[in-house]
């Protein structure tokens, strides 16, 4: 600590003894110099030290008699001579050798003077010139070396202090006051800037550590895992992505956003009382919702104390739900997840409906078709009263080639009894009728031929009829086929895309609390209010240096 300097009062008594010698030392110690060379630093000490200063110049001055005010005036008229240092020095080494008690070197020259010796005469000078004497007597040892002139000497204890300054003296009482003045308010400053500390930073970060120590109600967390999955198999890109985290990420953040909505919030207050739980009159004020607390008051408490996240790396949804009873959070916990398995059941049912039901209409369709077909069909061959009318052709022609073959050997055999000399008549009568009769057997059948190949109602015109009726109703089944094995595939990949949710890890009630977490909140309360501190801080001065520029 830096201690102001004070300056010491004297009690100057008069006395008839005091010396002739001593009276300009005391003259000079009160008067001129002390008044003409009063530094900058002096200036500007305390007020209490100037009025001592002050009382000691006027005193000094009430007892100071005319023969000393001369001695003073004898002294100025010496300075303003412009002496230089060389005489100065001689005059106080002749000053010295006369036996004369000076004070300062132009003391000496006063004294001199007074004496009637001129201190500056050719032969005064010389004789100051004294032969060093080297002789050392023996056993003595070797003398220090000499004092280098010039030098005053010690002034008599009944004098005052002289208040005259060296240069270097006034330049080291000036640093050591600017360096005192910067230390006030190097302290000043440290202890404006520990009172902001302390008011923006300590105080508030001390109410905080307080809260989470003493009043804070403490907070039982339930934490829980689970997982939308799909049933197995596919094909294509989503066979690629089946089994994977991809594969369901769409269903997982659907899941999360809903467990994080208001919709969520009221079903849980309807089933369970969540803002009932909260408004209890044992919870802190901070944390406990008002009696009359709106819709959105409640959904800031409940994204407050319930957390949901969700891992894209790994597929899985956590959930932390926070309250004031541990019972009471495990029970929040599996009632959301209960809302999230309905939720994940209900996400993919319209769009399976919506496939069943077409794949369903377009069976029906395909087996109505087919009906109508095969009923045309059958209506066509109970319209011929032929069941086939290309087999009855068929057989006709059949008959015709078989009786033109045995036409063509009656006649080869009617040949070759004729060609006899003298054939058999019984036997040519014989052959010739015969042919006669296949005759009339392939007419008649030609003629049936001609009636079922002719006209409208004829075999042929039945027949391609019957055709066209059984290609339509080959169509027919075709088409139900396919209906047949799309609505298979629906249901296939209606049963792939039901989605499911698996918790791997159960809600369980925890016997200590969780929040709040009391050093790491208290730490986290001082860094916001230094980081606040701090860019004010900066934003002062930097408006402060625009203005001042």
């Amino acid at each position: 600590m830096t201690m102001k300097p004070k300056a010491k009062k004297f009690r100057i008594r008069r006395n008839g003894n005091t010396p002739s010698s001593e009276t300009p030392a005391t003259a000079k110690a009160i008067e001129g110099p002390q008044a003409e060379q009063v530094s900058p630093s002096e200036a500007d000490s305390p007020k209490a030290a100037g009025n001592d200063k002050g009382a000691q110049l006027k005193m000094a001055a009430a007892l100071r008699d005319p023969q000393e005010r001369s001695m003073d005036t004898d002294i100025e008229v010496i300075k303003r001579e412009g002496l230089t240092g060389r005489q100065l020095r001689m005059a106080r080494r002749l000053a010295q050798k006369h036996g004369l008690s000076a004070t300062s070197d132009f003391d000496a020259v006063r004294l001199l003077r007074t004496k009637g010796i001129d201190p500056f005469k050719h032969a005064n000078m010389l004789e100051l010139v004294v032969p060093k004497n080297t002789a050392q007597p023996e056993g003595n040892p070797e003398a220090p070396a000499a004092v280098q002139l010039p030098q005053t000497l010690p002034t008599a204890k009944s004098s005052l202090p002289s208040t005259e300054l060296s240069p270097a003296e006034r330049r080291t009482k000036e640093i050591k006051a600017i360096q005192e003045d910067i230390a006030r308010r190097r302290r000043k400053k440290l202890a404006l800037l520990v009172g902001r500390l302390s008011f923006f930073v300590l105080i508030p970060t001390l109410a905080a550590g307080i809260y989470f120590t003493k009043i804070a109600t403490p907070m039982y967390s339930s934490k829980s895992e689970f997982l939308v999955l799909t049933a197995d198999g596919g094909g294509g890109a989503g066979g690629l992505l089946s089994g994977t985290q991809f594969a369901t990420s769409q269903d997982s953040i659907a899941v999360q956003g809903y467990l994080e909505s208001k919709e969520a919030m009221l079903r849980l207050d309807n089933e369970v009382g969540f803002r009932t739980h909260f408004t209890q009159e044992w919870i802190d004020p901070i944390q406990r919702l008002d009696s009359e607390a709106t819709n959105e008051d409640v959904f800031k408490a409940y994204t407050r104390n319930i957390n949901i996240g969700y891992d894209p790396t790994e597929g899985v949804i956590r959930m932390e739900v926070s309250a004031a009873d541990p019972e009471i959070a495990a029970e929040f916990s599996r009632k959301l997840i209960s809302y999230a398995q309905e939720r994940v059941n209900n996400l993919s049912s319209q769009k399976r409906s919506d496939q069943l039901s077409e794949s369903e209409t377009a069976l029906e369709q395909a087996e109505s078709q087919r009906r109508d077909a095969q009923e045309h069909l059958v209506r066509l061959q109970q319209q011929g009263s032929v069941l086939d009318p290309e087999g009855v052709i068929a057989s006709l022609r059949s008959q015709i080639g078989t009786f033109e073959l045995q036409l063509q050997e009656k006649q080869l055999e009617l040949a070759a009894l004729v060609d006899n000399s003298r054939p058999n008549r019984a036997k040519v009568a014989g052959v010739e009728g015969d042919i006669s009769r296949l005759e009339a057997v392939i007419a008649n059948l030609n003629a049936r031929m001609q009636d079922a190949s002719a006209g409208e109602n004829s075999l042929a015109n039945l027949r391609v009829q019957i055709q066209m009726a059984q290609m339509d109703l080959a169509t027919r089944d075709l088409m139900l086929q396919a209906a047949l094995e799309q609505r298979q595939t629906t249901q296939m990949e209606a049963n792939r895309q039901v989605r499911y949710l698996t918790t791997h890890v159960e809600p369980v009630a925890s016997e200590e609390p969780s929040y709040p977490r009391k050093f790491e909140n208290t730490i986290l309360a001082f860094l916001v209010f230094s980081g606040i501190y701090l860019m004010c801080s900066l934003t002062a001065s930097i408006l402060r240096e625009q203005v001042s520029s």
